[in-house]
């Protein structure tokens, strides 16, 4: 998988590292977050959508970042808008 680096989190720990690639074969974001604690992670899982069933599929997750690293999130959604030029 191709993946290209946008960027990590420059506030957090050693050991604590959200950060944003893009996988620019699939053309997706690929983020790391923080886990969601139990709470907040029953509160997303209530949510009914239409044409959707409630709670979160074995294969997805939630996750958590902080709100400092969405220009990251910016740049990686220009990065597949510039790949997708048909």
């Amino acid at each position: 998988m191709p993946l290209l680096f946008v960027g990590i989190d420059p506030a957090t720990e050693k050991d604590k590292s959200p950060t944003v690639w893009v996988d620019q074969e699939k053309k997706e974001l690929v983020i790391q977050g923080w886990k969601p604690g139990p709470e907040l992670k029953a509160e997303c899982a209530a949510f009914e959508l239409p044409g959707h069933a409630k709670g979160i599929p074995d294969d997805e997750a939630v996750v958590r970042i902080p709100a400092r690293m969405v220009h990251m999130i910016r740049e990686a959604c220009d990065v597949i808008e510039r790949a997708d030029v048909r």
